[in-house]
């Protein structure tokens, strides 16, 4: 029932902790992992309530995804890449929430078609 909760829908295997789990590894053979590690990181991002430790998280996300200096960068669109530059000076919660959302949509449009077809999916 599970697997076919995640053939059905994108936002249920996201849901499931042991989906993510199986699509990360996919994600790993694609050399495009960092996409679920920042999509992950967000969400564990918006459980911060301290200030302080917001501001250092976003700096660690930022420097871990957003740079251009960094090895896991992930695909973002200029417009988005902008807004997170002009907010790091006082990140919000939200700060991230459009970079998210497009690299959720480009693993949903781009990855998972392809993981449903997967030897991997298709040997679970």
């Amino acid at each position: 029932d599970e697997l076919e909760g995640w053939r059905s829908s994108f936002e249920r295997i996201m849901r499931s902790h042991t989906g993510r789990q199986v699509f990360r590894g996919y994600l790993k053979s694609e050399y495009s992992e960092e996409n679920m590690l920042f999509w992950l990181a967000i969400e564990d991002y918006r459980k911060v309530k301290d200030c302080r430790t917001r501001e250092e998280k976003a700096r660690i996300i930022y420097e871990d995804y957003i740079s251009i200096l960094s090895p896991k960068e992930v695909s973002l669109d200029s417009r988005v890449r902008e807004v997170i530059n002009a907010q790091m000076v006082n990140p919000t919660k939200e700060i991230f929430d459009d970079a998210q959302l497009q690299i959720f949509t480009l693993m949903q449009r781009d990855s998972y078609p392809r993981f449903l077809n997967s030897q991997l999916f298709k040997s679970l």
